[in-house]
């Protein structure tokens, strides 16, 4: 195969150059020689656009969020990108895994985790090491590229050591202390040692090589165009990712008087999993770098939340949606991509095909959509949900008015004059009955038929109470998928179709609400709910209108709460949750025994009492019966899952037993800590 063949390949290049030029393949293979090539470094980085191509290719191993496809073609790709493992949001208490085949459910869910097993995030099979190897290869060999201007070059250095910062991040979330590279070796070496960095030395590598980006004149703040530059780093990411490791670093997990564990075990002793000691200063540290990613956006500007053109829910909804969904969307300071179109038939690119299947059955909880409050911006409450009944025989009744209310019309089958009555995030987050499925990406008009969560519903049928498939707890996840392939055909596809799917790595409202957090964290709570108010304001919301709950002006420890609620809200589905876990050691989120939702459709009889009923209604009575109306009355019942149910949760009045703490962090595989090149391993594994 040609050179520029094999360069062109963004899905393997890095791994075939990474062989191609190397001694020594990093990780699962820590000491092995890969097989023989013709192509060399000399090869490469004696030409300016072979050069280019190589660094195109690092960005080929940036994390990607989303379970998307297996390995089918023989391409190398990294575990946590197929199906069979799944999501870290999943181990929350916010989404409900129901797919048997995946490592969630089947090892973590079981409690039968081990260092000889495979673990969400695999500390050898994310391409982690090979991208950093394939870095350093870069940056010892491109001053010496002809034919590149030093402007050019002094860029792509910058770059690449964000690449190899935010690698380093990604396995940091997971493990704590990393040994540190700082350059390519052969493996061969006499003195070959790479212990595992404390958390210090650790978190102090990764926010060098950030600070030596940003310090970088050649880079940008944002990408000159973003129709062919969207996805590199820049000045604002660059200093994005510095808040979140400091973020994390500066989180209880990290920085506290005691380790997470129980104290005795090495790497403890060693601060390899904790600094050792809490100081205010590391949040101080965080607050600084805040202050110093919105002094740069208000001088350079360009980034912004997408916000919305009316005052009204559909309109928040497409801004909301737009923000993280649209291509080139202002608010996204790092987006990854997967090189394939979302196609309608499973294909390369299988996420939203395999939603559909049920096997991403990322199913929310009851817990989750409690979160969300009413659209006046009052916490929900079920108290509240019941004064919605209404004595107007041509109004919606029952708790349907939970999600949406409307009037009975003479002339349509459908409800007219509907409104929201949740917070706009909720519809974006999660399928909720009643609701029409689509959503105008221009106008932000609903349309179509309405989703039947219903028990025997068009959607629903009935997965909640087999507890089983994408609507097992009642509800469906919306975020990333839209509602697309529920049908057959491409009219039913939603709003999806054919769209780039990009993972949203580094946004600005994650930026914003760091910077809340830093600022509780140092004893400014007004300045937290002011930062938390411009999140909520995009949606329609505010704090200011929150009268029920005055103690969130005074009382950090329920600021606190509302902040890591507020996050799950405005982050779903981005590992938000999972990592806020970890980094405030909230095993009680681990042990807690979660919800679904049954929704039982109520209907007239011959008595002219109202009784449940389990007949769809699209596919239903709505073409069998023209005169039956848009389904308007529902009962709505809370229950415990219990398929499957987590062994964890048995911990639920113990939640702080070691057997739980454990999980905070990830074991290292015995394999390699029996490679005897510094790994010491995790406490409890």
């Amino acid at each position: 195969m040609k050179l520029h063949k094999i360069l062109a390949l963004s899905a393997t290049a890095l791994l075939a150059l990474a062989a191609c030029t190397d001694n020594v393949e990093l990780g699962g293979g820590a000491l092995e020689k890969p097989s023989s090539s013709t192509v060399t470094k000399d090869t490469v980085f004696n030409n300016a656009e072979y050069t280019r191509q190589f660094h195109t290719a690092l960005y080929s191993r940036m994390f990607y969020g989303l379970p998307y496809g297996v390995d089918h073609r023989n391409y190398v790709l990294p575990e946590s990108n197929s199906p069979y493992i799944g999501m870290p949001d999943a181990l929350t208490d916010i989404y409900q895994l129901h797919w048997a085949s995946t490592v969630v459910y089947g090892t973590y869910y079981s409690n039968s985790l081990s260092s000889s097993g495979s673990t969400l995030f695999g500390y050898t099979g994310e391409m982690v090491w090979e991208t950093v190897h394939a870095c350093y290869r870069f940056l010892e060999n491109i001053d010496a590229v002809p034919g590149m201007e030093q402007t050019e070059k002094n860029r792509l250095i910058a770059e690449t050591k964000c690449i190899i910062a935010s690698r380093y991040f990604d396995l940091f979330l997971h493990y704590g202390g990393l040994p540190i590279v700082k350059g390519t070796f052969t493996g061969s070496e006499s003195n070959y040692d790479m212990p595992r960095g404390t958390i210090e030395e650790t978190v102090d590598f990764m926010v060098g090589l950030l600070d030596e980006a940003i310090a970088e004149p050649e880079l940008p703040w944002a990408v000159a165009d973003p129709t062919t530059q969207t996805g590199r780093w820049t000045r604002a990411a660059a200093r994005a990712l510095k808040c979140k490791v400091l973020q994390v670093a500066a989180s209880p997990i990290y920085n506290a008087s005691q380790p997470y564990y129980d104290g005795t075990t090495e790497a403890e002793q060693k601060h390899l999993v904790w600094y050792g000691d809490y100081q205010d200063s590391r949040w101080v540290r965080l607050k600084t770098a805040c202050e110093e990613f919105f002094n740069d956006l208000n001088t350079n500007g360009y980034y912004a939340l997408e916000e919305a053109t009316a005052k009204t829910p559909q309109a928040y909804r497409l801004a909301y949606r737009r923000g993280y969904a649209k291509q080139g969307s202002t608010e996204i300071l790092l987006a990854t991509r997967h090189a394939g179109l979302d196609a309608f038939k499973a294909g390369t690119y299988s996420w939203h095909q395999w939603v559909k299947l049920g096997r991403n059955s990322y199913c929310p909880t009851q817990e989750y959509v409690e979160m969300f409050p009413w659209s006046n911006g009052q916490p929900f409450d079920w108290e509240t949900a019941k004064q919605f009944y209404d004595t107007n025989p041509n109004h919606a009744r029952g708790l349907n008015a939970m999600f949406k209310r409307g009037t009975v019309s003479p002339r349509s089958q459908v409800l007219i004059n509907t409104s929201l009555t949740r917070d706009p995030r909720l519809y974006e987050e999660c399928v909720v009955n009643g609701v029409q499925k689509h959503l105008d990406w221009t106008t932000g008009i609903m349309s179509g038929d309405i989703w039947e969560n219903w028990v025997g519903g068009t959607d629903a049928r009935m997965e909640p109470v087999n507890e089983s498939g994408k609507f097992a707890t009642g509800y469906c996840i919306n975020k990333y998928w839209l509602g697309a392939n529920m049908g057959d055909n491409d009219a039913d596809a939603g709003d999806y179709l054919r769209q780039y799917t990009q993972w949203v790595y580094l946004g600005l409202n994650e930026q914003i609400l760091i910077y809340a957090e830093a600022l509780l964290q140092t004893g400014d709570l007004a300045g937290c709910l002011a930062q938390m108010d411009i999140i909520r304001k995009r949606v329609g919301l505010t704090y200011n209108v929150n009268q029920s709950n005055t103690a969130l002006n005074s009382d950090k420890d329920a600021l606190l709460e509302e902040l890591l609620n507020e996050r799950a809200r405005e982050l779903g589905l981005q590992n938000i949750r999972w990592m806020d876990m970890i980094r405030y050691k909230r095993t009680d989120w681990m042990t807690k025994r979660l919800h679904g939702l049954k929704v039982f459709r109520l209907k007239q009889n011959a008595s002219g009492a109202y009784v449940r009923d389990s007949t769809a209604w699209t596919d239903g009575d709505k073409v069998t019966d023209l005169t039956s109306k848009e389904p308007n009355r529902f009962e709505f019942e809370k229950f415990e899952l219990v398929n499957r149910s987590r062994a964890l949760w048995a911990y639920e009045d113990d939640p702080n037993n070691v057997a739980v703490k454990r999980y905070l962090l990830s074991p290292f595989p015995v394999k390699e800590i029996n490679k005897n090149y510094g790994l010491v391993q995790n406490p409890g594994w």
